[in-house]
């Protein structure tokens, strides 16, 4: 009785720990993570198509299925700023053949499935974020390396990006395969997270695309969308990012 009492006590003062942390730097593992997910290919794609279906909630158990969900991107060369508005982008939604909603950013103006509409900061900062880590390392970037974690039951490393305009964006990045699994960033809507899974590759150089990604707000989850298809490196003409101006 008493071994078994000592024994208790010892491990309520030395509880099992995690392992010690590797010798990897924050730097260390932002690079291994670009390597993983295609490397240049990845990192530098020019653009990016995607398309799938979404389920999105509004506060309550219920979804509603929007499929067609299409998104268009073409990647600006630099980013100082990880939530601003940056190169071109258009995202749309349809359910029963009608379009729900549609978003566009060409650059200069913000669009919606209505024509031209003013937008600030606030409207796209929640649409920006992940695309920070292809930037980790351009000038004036910083990275930090935080306590490891687990994704999906998964071990994970954690890593702090700084933009040079102050702004901050956590990612995890997956241990044994270096796949970026989580970036959390806040927004005007609060603590936004997304959770990348289910990992695929279809083009050359082996840009690698998550089949699956999950958004939440302040832990509560808003959407879900699935990326079924996906292509990189194509021209896109910008009246495709003008909606209801110049012949859309």
């Amino acid at each position: 009785m008493v071994i078994a009492l000592a024994a208790a006590f010892a491990l309520a003062l030395n509880p099992l720990a995690p392992a010690a942390p590797d010798a990897l730097t924050g730097g260390e593992i932002v690079a291994r993570a670009h390597a993983a997910a295609g490397g240049e290919a990845w990192r530098d794609p020019g653009s990016l198509y995607m398309e799938g279906y979404g389920l999105f909630w509004r506060g309550g158990a219920d979804f509603v299925r929007y499929e067609p969900y299409r998104m268009w991107r073409v990647y600006a060369s630099d980013k100082p700023d990880a939530r601003q508005a940056s190169g071109r982008v258009r995202i749309e939604a349809w359910r029963e053949d009608e379009i729900v909603f549609q978003l566009a950013y060409d650059g200069e103006r913000s669009y919606n499935q209505d024509g031209p509409v003013e937008a600030g900061a606030d409207e796209w900062a929640s649409n920006f974020g992940f695309g920070a880590i292809r930037h980790a390392f351009d000038d004036g970037w910083t990275i930090d390396r935080l306590p490891d974690d687990l994704v999906d039951a998964r071990p994970a490393y954690t890593v702090r990006l700084n933009d040079p305009s102050g702004g901050e964006t956590i990612f995890s990045i997956r241990q044994d395969d270096f796949a970026i699994v989580r970036v959390g960033f806040d927004t005007p809507r609060g603590w936004h997270e997304r959770i990348y899974s289910d990992f695929y590759t279809n083009t050359e150089g082996g840009f690698v695309q998550p089949g699956r990604l999950r958004l939440y707000y302040n832990g509560i989850k808003a959407n879900e969308v699935y990326w079924t298809a996906f292509t990189t490196g194509e021209t896109y003409d910008d009246g495709l990012f003008r909606i209801g101006a110049e012949g859309e």
